[in-house]
């Protein structure tokens, strides 16, 4: 077998194309990497702990039970990405940022667990339930989701609590605005905020209608009126002061 012997010119030539490919490659791969990105959620971990310290007291079956169905949000926010405002007629999508899951779930978890906190009940969405125990379904449609940073998280909701095997129903309004600061941290904040002030509206609202529908069963001897009482829509900071 012969070797042949490359001049040196060739060689040199050789050993800085192989140098070059291999920062070629380098540069391509570090052009590819994204940054790290931050990942956000409604969910509270007071509220979690407090639901951990609470689970003695949930575990006794309730009075009555809720459904929370899943919620609806405009399609320019049901994205994972956030989405900002930075004008009245724009918006900004953040590809670094971004919900740990889509917002409608964010939302349909958080208000989920406020509202089986505050009331010490069962959400049974989604699972078999008794057709002995009354349940409220709640369901609401979120009109307007805007973040607009350094100023304020608005949530516009428009809310039924109905009572099953019943018509029985309440359809509600809340549009709630919360002040924010700086940074995307204070904003997902806000957005929590004005989430627990509707789920206190929403509460309110549930334990009007069960003591309606207690109220009638016990006038009429133990049997429920299919038609059910309903009261009005409670005040948007009615109930538990939800801050």
């Amino acid at each position: 077998m012969m070797f042949v012997r490359l001049p040196r010119l060739s060689r040199v030539v050789a050993r800085s194309a192989v140098r070059a490919g291999a920062l070629a490659a380098v540069l391509a791969v570090a052009a590819c990497a994204s940054p790290s990105s931050r990942f956000y959620t409604l969910g509270d971990a007071n509220g979690a702990a407090s639901a951990a310290a609470s689970g003695s007291r949930t575990s006794a079956a309730p009075a009555w039970l809720i459904e929370v169905a899943p919620i609806d949000v405009p399609p320019q926010v049901a994205k994972t990405q956030l989405v900002v405002q930075t004008g009245p007629t724009q918006v900004k999508v953040l590809e670094e940022d971004r919900w740990a899951s889509l917002p409608g779930d964010e939302l349909r978890r958080a208000l989920s667990t406020s509202l089986t906190q505050q009331l010490n009940t069962i959400d049974v969405y989604g699972t078999a339930y008794s057709d002995a125990t009354p349940v409220y379904r709640v369901s609401m449609n979120v009109q307007r989701f805007e973040s607009w940073p350094g100023s304020h998280a608005l949530i516009d909701a428009v809310w039924s609590v109905r009572a099953v095997r019943s018509t029985a129903v309440m359809t509600c309004r809340s549009v709630v605005s919360e002040p924010v600061g700086g940074g995307y941290d204070a904003l997902v904040d806000g957005h929590r905020r004005a989430l627990m002030r509707v789920s206190a509206q929403v509460a309110a609202a549930l334990q009007a209608m069960a003591a309606a529908a207690g109220s009638a069963s016990a006038s009429q001897g133990g049997k429920a009126s299919a038609r059910g009482s309903v009261p009005g829509c409670p005040a948007l900071d009615a109930g538990v002061a939800a801050r």
